[in-house]
């Protein structure tokens, strides 16, 4: 059974910075994609970033791009979230993702979610 385990979340002010963390164990890392998801009080869960631990190519939601930055370390079985310049809209709960063989593009391909981490950006 696959676990992740996020941590790294906090309250930070318009404009600052976070990086979050998140631990990927049970099964072999290299045949997932993983990625990051958040959600606000009354909105849908919405995409935010995914790489394919194998090959290492990423996309971004259109909200994040030139913000944040997702990346892998493979000695860790770790995937992070850097998140730069963030606003107040980003206050969100992030929720780390895996997906079996295959890239992920939206939240119904994802097969394993982790318990979330709270994000609040203050103005």
């Amino acid at each position: 059974q696959v676990q992740l385990v996020e941590s790294g979340g906090g309250t930070v002010q318009a404009g600052g910075s976070l990086r979050l963390s998140c631990v990927f164990s049970g099964r072999t890392i290299s045949s997932y994609g993983m990625g990051w998801f958040r959600q606000a009080p009354g909105k849908e869960r919405e995409f935010v970033a995914a790489i394919k631990w194998s090959a290492g190519s990423t996309r971004y939601g259109d909200s994040v791009k030139g913000r944040f930055t997702i990346s892998t370390d493979n000695t860790k079985n770790t995937v992070y979230l850097q998140m730069n310049s963030l606003k107040p809209e980003d206050t969100a709960v992030y929720y780390c993702a895996a997906r079996f063989a295959g890239t992920i593009t939206s939240r119904y391909e994802v097969n394993y979610w982790g318990q979330g981490t709270q994000v609040t950006v203050s103005s």
